[in-house]
């Protein structure tokens, strides 16, 4: 009887000295409470929790990405549109991400969904395609302003897809076209526009020097006599003849 005590006596100790033994990971730290009240923050490696008396929550340092659910957002010009991204985000302080907010993990979800409809429903459909970039720092930014009381810091933020029903994005297309349209007349007029400065610069050499307006209509012979027409029908002015005689003669 004595033994078999003494045999259950070993075994309770043995198994309270085994549950006081932690092991933290080097991106591990522990939250300890002594009789419910905040103790310290230890870790990593090897621990020592004192049964009943202390309790422990461990703490993952690693950066944790999260999904963001799609959100139906309704934009600055009333486009409804659906979006959805990622947030990376770490644990700086585990003593405030334990004692300041219940489960983190989801209260920085469903601040990231809340934070994704409010940023985006400020700025237009356009805005929300073409500067993404600065739309994920917006949001970014406010996250880890209200994370900071947290301990908690946000990396990064990404909006992945922005989704739009069939007639949208036929309007979108139909708007590039348009775009590309305004585009292609716009350098086609500034390209007369050019074409008609250099003509007038050119018309008002030629007219400073006679000369040179006569070796023009002879150029210009030459070219049309290198054609395969056999008839060549060529306006001359009145007093042609007698510059060229004069150029000659020069």
């Amino acid at each position: 009887m004595t033994l078999s005590f003494i045999s259950i006596l070993a075994l309770a100790t043995l198994a309270l000295v085994f549950s006081a033994i932690r092991i933290l990971r080097e991106y591990e730290r522990g939250v300890v409470f002594l009789l419910g009240r905040f103790y310290s923050v230890k870790g990593p490696g090897f621990i020592i929790i004192v049964p009943f008396i202390q309790q422990m929550v461990r703490v993952d340092l690693r950066t944790i990405v999260m999904d963001v659910p799609t959100q139906d957002v309704i934009s600055k010009d009333n486009v409804s549109v659906k979006v959805n991204a990622v947030v990376y985000f770490r644990v700086i302080d585990p003593e405030r991400a334990i004692i300041q907010v219940e489960r983190f993990y989801d209260a920085i979800s469903q601040l990231s969904q809340t934070t994704l409809r409010s940023v985006l429903g400020q700025h237009e459909l356009d805005e929300m395609l073409a500067e993404r970039d600065k739309l994920n720092i917006d949001i970014q930014t406010l996250l880890d302003t209200q994370t900071d009381a947290w301990g908690i810091k946000v990396a990064n933020v990404e909006i992945k897809h922005v989704d739009l029903d069939e007639s949208m994005i036929r309007a979108i297309a139909k708007q590039a076209e348009a775009e590309r349209e305004r585009r292609a007349k716009i350098i086609h007029a500034e390209g007369e526009l050019q074409a008609s400065e250099k003509l007038l610069a050119a018309a008002e050499i030629l007219s400073k020097q006679p000369q040179a307006i006569q070796l023009r209509y002879l150029q210009t012979l030459t070219e049309i006599a290198g054609d395969k027409s056999s008839t060549i029908v060529f306006p001359l002015p009145g007093d042609f003849l007698g510059s060229l005689k004069t150029v000659i003669n020069k």
